[in-house]
């Protein structure tokens, strides 16, 4: 049965994207530990093995759980999957993709064909949206440093030489395009910085290994990191809780250490390698030349690092997660030192097979 606050009983059809991916693994463990009996997982193939319900200590008789492959390029695949589903978690993205079409293709043109296949239904109560920090511009904010969900997000996606945020922000608007002509119910939810075993790279707002040496750019900026566990939590809620749709959400977890210290730590904890920190005005200075000779020799140059990126990256920037705790009941599962003790030990084990 569900709370008052509740949108959905547990026994509700539940479609999660990109089950296998790294957040969505842990997406699929969570909602079974909150309870949720009918679940449908798509995954590039039908037969991944780390989502089988005996390795979350289940017996296969006691929950409904489908393993689904299928390619949301398919309207037909997105009506097979999509049937009876009253909330979806749509974590499947074409991240890491290296041109806009590619990227717009499997981001935006699924996304749509998703939300298609929904309102045919006729069934859905939430659609749940994983889209990312990378839609925010950190310029001309209201609240200056400040970066919350009131932040403007980036009208001109296409300079910042990211195929990613240009597909997340296009996503974006596709849905909030579909809440407005066809009353979707959904809700946009925006990681930072998602970490945790399985994902054992040092980020870019930390800094940039180049030619043997670390370029640390970070500096004493926090870093909005999620641990893979707490931002899969504030993923579910926001598919539970009634009254927000329509709305976005931040996802960070408290006690954010600086790049300076991530990166020190780091160092310790895993291995030591030679960087330079590289001062926030000189950084500045480089990404207006790149940029400048970017557009200069008509982009045999990629204009990989611009002044709209410094902007992201590496700006002083004052974050919250005040948010997700008023609004969805969010609190942290996993504490900040014990996330980035398992974070480290992964780094560790991955160095040692390397």
């Amino acid at each position: 049965m569900k709370t008052n606050n509740q949108l959905v009983d547990y026994d509700a059809r539940v479609l999660v994207t990109g089950a296998g991916g790294f957040i969505g693994r842990r997406v699929v463990a969570g909602l079974l530990e909150h309870g949720f009996t009918n679940i449908k997982c798509l995954t590039r193939s039908s037969a991944n093995p780390i989502l089988r319900p005996s390795l979350f200590g289940l017996q296969s008789e006691d929950i409904r759980m489908e393993i689904l492959g299928g390619n949301l390029l398919s309207r037909e695949d997105c009506l097979r999957i999509s049937k009876d589903a009253q909330l979806v978690y749509h974590l499947a993205a074409g991240r890491g993709e290296k041109s806009y079409p590619s990227a717009y293709l499997n981001s935006v043109v699924t996304t749509r064909n998703l939300l298609e296949a929904c309102l045919q239904h006729g069934c859905l109560k939430r659609f749940v949206n994983v889209s990312s920090f990378a839609v925010y511009t950190n310029q001309d904010k209201p609240r200056g440093r400040w970066l919350d969900e009131s932040s403007p997000v980036e009208k001109f996606p296409w300079l910042r030489g990211s195929p990613y945020c240009f597909a997340k922000v296009k996503q974006e608007e596709i849905i909030i395009e579909y809440a407005d002509k066809h009353g979707i119910p959904c809700v946009n939810v925006r990681p930072g910085v998602v970490y945790g075993p399985g994902n054992e790279q040092i980020h870019g707002r930390v800094g940039i290994d180049t030619f043997g040496i670390f370029l640390h750019l970070g500096g004493s900026n926090k870093v909005p990191l999620s641990y893979v566990d707490n931002c899969a939590e504030a993923i579910i809620l926001a598919g539970m809780v009634k009254g927000i749709d329509g709305e976005a959400f931040n996802v960070i977890d408290d006690d954010l250490p600086s790049s300076r210290r991530f990166l020190r730590l780091y160092k310790k904890n895993v291995k030591r390698f030679p960087s330079v920190y590289v001062p926030r005005l000189l950084s500045y200075a480089l990404s207006y030349l790149w940029e400048k000779y970017s557009a200069w020799s008509q982009g045999q140059l990629p204009n990989a690092f611009n002044r709209k990126d410094w902007h992201v990256a590496w700006k002083k920037t004052i974050y919250t997660n005040e948010k997700i705790k008023k609004r969805l009941g969010w609190s942290q599962k996993v504490p900040t030192s014990e996330g980035l003790n398992n974070y480290f030990e992964s780094c560790r084990e991955k160095n040692r097979y390397a």
